[in-house]
């Protein structure tokens, strides 16, 4: 597994995953997926709110195509 962070990898085994995950690495397979993200993640604000808006805009339309799903099947 690795440790990357910006443009630092480090190769690291499974004693070292939680300091590294500590000090903010993201703790990968070799391969690039991600098993965990490192500590002190944050997302701007802007974009926090954007995302916040558009779930709600989503769940209010899954809302509205669900009740619609189930008046068609009465229907039929």
């Amino acid at each position: 597994m690795k440790a990357v962070m910006e443009n630092k990898v480090y190769t690291i085994d499974e004693t070292q995953k939680a300091m590294y995950q500590a000090q903010g690495y993201d703790i990968t397979e070799d391969d690039g997926t991600i098993i965990e993200y490192g500590a002190g993640k944050s997302v701007a604000y802007v974009e926090y709110r954007a995302l916040e808006e558009k779930v709600a805009k989503l769940e209010k339309e899954n809302k509205k195509l669900k009740e619609e799903n189930k008046e068609l099947k009465k229907g039929a």
